[in-house]
């Protein structure tokens, strides 16, 4: 695994997560968590946390997780159920690591709002390149 300053450096290259006010809390081995305080410029036509807000912070966080190995991964298919809808407060996604192989890896996001009930359930398959992460 890179080590947690490492990795949060690396993602800082993130300019949506960045632009959306995505913060990156912490690292795990084959983890992560991050959490984006909800703004109006988060909010549908209807008042709740757009579904594309939502999904942006649950993919950063699996992109995160995917790479903690230290290897370039990247998505190859994912998908996102939404649970619940969120207005305000702080949308937090804890990705974790379901398994882990030389070429492959899945994992589950879980986005939860200040009550701690799931806004949404994201599930990420990611494939391992073999070059690994460079950070200056």
């Amino acid at each position: 695994m890179l080590e947690v300053d490492k990795i949060k450096k690396f993602f800082k290259g993130d300019r949506l997560a960045e632009y959306l006010g995505i913060e990156l809390v912490d690292v795990l081995d084959g983890g992560a968590i991050a959490r984006l305080d909800i703004r109006d410029e988060h909010l549908n036509g209807i008042g709740t946390v757009h579904g594309g807000a939502i999904f942006t912070l649950a993919d950063f966080t699996f992109a995160v997780a995917a790479n903690s190995h230290g290897r370039v991964t990247v998505a190859i298919n994912v998908s996102i159920s939404f649970m619940k809808a969120a207005t305000t407060g702080t949308l937090t996604a804890t990705a974790k690591e379901i398994s882990l192989n030389p070429k492959l890896a899945s994992y589950t996001v879980n986005v939860c709002d200040d009550e701690g009930d799931i806004v949404a359930i994201f599930q990420g398959m990611a494939y391992r390149k073999r070059d690994k992460i460079v950070v200056d």
